[in-house]
């Protein structure tokens, strides 16, 4: 079956309930005390699945185990001996009655149908980045977690930190001046993130240990090749989201909360696909990139979920760690008549910016640049440094986190919002960051429509926003 094409923004709000609207924190059947321990499963428990689990388990109970990858799942179940083990996570969650709580670390691919599923069951779910694959999928998601009323984060663990915060301290004391640009970089290695290659010819038969249905899951069907598993799947567009999808809601989670960023009016990217023939260019993503979000002042300052209020205030409804604040922001008076948000990978940069020490590079490495009429801030390190020392530290105005993984259980047991819950961040924040890879593969500029969720100028466009699942697949 196919996901749904499209939900417009009508929708969305049409959908949720009036209790939902007045609070999104209701607390599920599931719900746990504060010194109750939560029933946690994972799906996908080799990597990073193992190391979210590693997590948790000094003061919750691992009851689950699932994976696809016989390998994986023996080598979990020797570190959680009394977690049942499964291959399937619809035979786990169907069959399993008292788990709590989910944990999802699969390729990006199969991320919207477990954590579908599981918020459909009243499950809290702690899901990798990015959310999903597609924008449209993430939009359903996050619809369907404020309707659930669980505790959910984002695998994005950098939006807990101390860094985060002086972020967003730093642009709302004024530090930076009136936010113009914001710039994001990151060089994925190709043995990392092997991209601009076509599909392999090879057909080698599949390991003995993995079950390649279950991998490919609602993707559609292909013959197995070590190039997408057990790691390399990241960049092929079937199955992942590229360098932007994979570290875009890490390096852009602190920006989008600081200016309350909603959508953007329009996105346009250019690669290294465009002299690429299509059987490079629809199979992985681009071996270097540079995409530029463009926002005009309607969508600055309005997101809080899609019920956004539009004023120039983001006002609390609820406390959370990072999500709602206990103050009005005033956003607009910090952001110029239109920001532009650039993204680079591969290796492409911005120009140096002006005002920088002579012989200083600020684009080693990755990170993010906001650029201020008054300064910019390198991460959390405000520059140059002249502005740096004349400004020192900013005032603290928001609570600091208990760390990422625990804002999770805290929320699973009645406790504030987590901080990239899919509701009021997460499903927002990867729905436009996965915006960026339809402009790269269709190499148009792209309007976007806020209140259709579409975009109004190109049909092929529209049709990547969701996805197309093989039968027997839905959300």
């Amino acid at each position: 079956m196919s996901a749904q094409r499209h939900v417009s923004r009508r929708q969305w709000l049409a959908g949720t309930s009036a209790a939902a609207i007045g609070s999104f924190v209701i607390l599920p059947q599931r719900a746990r005390g504060a010194n109750q321990r939560l029933n946690v499963a994972g799906v996908g428990v080799g990597g990073m699945g193992f190391h979210d689990l590693r997590h948790v388990e000094p003061t919750e109970n691992v009851v689950g185990l699932c994976d696809v990858d016989a390998n994986n799942l023996a080598r979990a179940a020797k570190h959680f001996p009394d977690a049942k083990t499964y291959r399937d996570f619809r035979k786990m969650l169907e069959s399993q009655k008292d788990i709590d709580a989910v944990m999802v670390a699969t390729p990006d691919h199969t991320h919207a149908v477990i954590t579908m599923m599981a918020l459909k069951m009243g499950k809290h779910v702690f899901c990798q980045k990015p959310l999903t694959r597609t924008v449209n999928e993430a939009i359903l998601i996050g619809r369907a977690a404020e309707e659930a009323g669980v505790g959910t984060q984002m695998g994005n663990q950098g939006q807990a930190s101390e860094a985060a915060r002086l972020i967003c301290e730093f642009i709302w004391a004024g530090a930076i001046g009136r936010v113009r640009e914001i710039h994001s970089w990151s060089n994925r290695r190709p043995e990392i993130s092997p991209r601009g290659i076509p599909r392999p010819a090879e057909t080698p038969s599949v390991p003995s240990h993995l079950d390649w249905d279950l991998w490919l899951g609602p993707a559609r069907e292909r013959p197995y090749h070590p190039s997408y598993h057990p790691f390399h799947w990241r960049s092929w567009w079937d199955f992942g989201t590229g360098v932007l999808g994979d570290i875009g809601c890490h390096n852009l989670s602190a920006a989008f909360k600081a200016l309350k960023l909603g959508w953007p009016t329009s996105v346009e990217a250019c690669s290294t696909h465009w002299n690429a023939p299509p059987e490079v260019s629809s199979e992985t993503a681009p071996l270097a990139s540079i995409v530029t979000f463009q926002y005009g002042r309607q969508g600055i300052g309005l997101f809080r979920s899609e019920r956004a209020h539009k004023n120039t205030h983001y006002r609390r409804s609820s406390g959370g760690y990072g999500s709602d604040f206990d103050f009005d922001v005033q956003v607009f008076p910090m952001v110029s008549s239109e920001l532009a948000i650039r993204w680079y990978d591969g290796g492409m940069m911005p120009p140096q910016p002006a005002g920088i020490e002579p012989g200083r590079n600020v684009f080693a490495g990755e990170g993010t640049l906001i650029v201020g009429d008054i300064g910019m801030l390198l991460g959390h390190r405000l520059l140059p440094d002249a502005r740096n020392k004349q400004f020192g530290r900013p005032p603290q105005v928001l609570p600091r986190s208990p760390g990422h993984y625990q804002e999770w259980l805290d929320a699973c047991k009645g406790g504030p919002p987590a901080g990239s819950n899919f509701v009021d961040h997460a499903a927002h924040l990867t729905a436009v960051v996965l915006m960026g890879n339809i402009a790269i593969r269709t190499e148009e500029k792209l309007l976007w429509d806020d209140q259709e969720l579409e975009f109004t100028n190109s049909e092929a466009a529209n049709h990547l926003l969701a996805p197309d699942y093989r039968d027997g697949w839905s959300l």
